[in-house]
């Protein structure tokens, strides 16, 4: 049986609107398929290595977990680049995706330093981004969820997908996430997984084939799946 290891980062303190139901959704659908996927809650820095980590994954969290967590982030900073740039699997929601950036500005002004593993930066307004949101990705389509965020997220990379409704990375430039290798961050929460499983399944496989080479996956019956997410998409291309 092939086997894989993720780790999740500080699920006491980063995990809204359902963030944790994306590691569901991956567990399940490695089950499913004969892959066993062991999943490491990291809940301290010290002597963390990641040297078996095939899978990052990181929930969102507000402005308080931000600053508590990115002073002991940051100390294993050269460890999770190595990881991502190795070509491991990485998902990080909302307030994650700011953490892995250079820093996090709030509304008073205070910068948070990033863990500054990717080259973006955010900045809080008064205003919230809130709804649902949908993008069309040429990866995988269109991917629908929900939003809710002061930040906008800035940079000139490769964004997970354009708006088609809601928000997206700051409400301005129609991008919305950030690709880089195997590694996704995006604000949509929903979770993102169970609305989108190609999504769930391009994760697996990328890790799949950074450990054991050329691997493929079985296709899963996602017929309930797909019909609840073309309701979703049809209801807001009506709005």
């Amino acid at each position: 049986m092939k086997q894989l290891t993720l780790y999740n980062f500080f699920p006491n303190h980063l995990n809204l609107y359902g963030d944790r139901g994306n590691l569901q959704v991956l567990f399940k659908r490695c089950e499913w398929r004969d892959i066993q996927l062991h999943i490491k809650e990291v809940t301290r820095i010290d002597h963390l290595t990641l040297s078996d980590a095939d899978l990052l994954f990181w929930g969102g969290g507000g402005d308080r977990e931000q600053r508590l967590l990115s002073q002991q982030l940051v100390r294993i900073r050269e460890n999770i680049k190595a990881v991502l740039e190795d070509g491991a699997a990485g998902l990080a929601i909302c307030g994650g995706y700011q953490l892995l950036g250079q820093y996090y500005e709030t509304l008073n002004g205070t910068q948070i330093q990033g863990i500054q593993v990717f080259d973006y930066y955010t900045k809080a307004e008064k205003q919230r981004l809130v709804g649902d949101l949908m993008i069309e990705s040429k990866e995988f389509g269109s991917v629908i969820g929900f939003e809710n965020h002061s930040g906008r997220t800035y940079h000139q990379g490769q964004p997970l997908g354009v708006v088609i409704h809601g928000y997206g990375n700051n409400g301005r430039d129609g991008t919305e996430g950030f690709r880089r290798q195997h590694f996704i961050g995006t604000y949509i929460h929903g979770p993102l997984l169970p609305k989108n499983p190609a999504i769930a399944d391009q994760l697996i496989l990328w890790a799949l084939k950074r450990k054991y080479g050329d691997s493929q996956l079985s296709q899963l019956e996602d017929s309930v799946e797909t019909q609840a997410k073309n309701q979703a998409i049809e209801s807001l291309r009506n709005r």
